[in-house]
């Protein structure tokens, strides 16, 4: 079976896969969570929330698979798997059925506040391990604290 020989040294391949992981865990549990919204919001600001909420799940989806090949491009393999996501994920849940429109707002904004907290720790943990890991999730962070900016602005 052929496998990826890492550019890394092992300690440095080590946490950076592990920061890769743990991104690629929040990127599908966000995909989701705002897919849940998504599907599930009621309210005056149903329609603006309902189209902004798919703009999340775009750029969730866009970079899961980034974050999910540069783990492969450093000779760790990612594990995207339902059961994985279910066992680590740490982000809050949408409750079942219908949602009201300012309790999704708040519930994504937390949310991204949330995994961009650990983005940041992710940057400065592949600092000295990987800098084009580091790049990723620099801008990955960016990305998300548009949003995060975006969905504050309406509580």
């Amino acid at each position: 079976m052929a496998t990826v020989k890492s550019p890394l040294p092992e300690t440095a391949q080590k946490i950076t896969g592990e920061a890769l992981q743990g991104a690629l865990v929040d990127l599908i549990d966000l995909s989701l969570v705002a897919k849940q919204a998504h599907w599930n919001i009621t309210g005056r600001l149903f329609k603006q929330v309902h189209e902004h909420l798919d703009e999340v799940v775009d750029l969730a989806r866009e970079y899961t698979d980034t974050v999910a090949e540069r783990a492969v491009a450093i000779g760790t393999n990612p594990d995207g798997r339902s059961r994985t996501v279910a066992d680590r994920t740490t982000l809050p849940q949408p409750d079942a059925g219908y949602i009201a429109d300012d309790k999704v707002v708040a519930l994504v904004t937390d949310t991204l506040a949330q995994i961009i907290g650990r983005f940041r720790e992710r940057i400065a943990a592949t600092d000295e391990t990987d800098q084009v890991t580091q790049d990723l999730f620099i801008e990955i962070t960016a990305a998300l604290e548009k949003q995060h900016w975006m969905f504050s602005v309406q509580n």
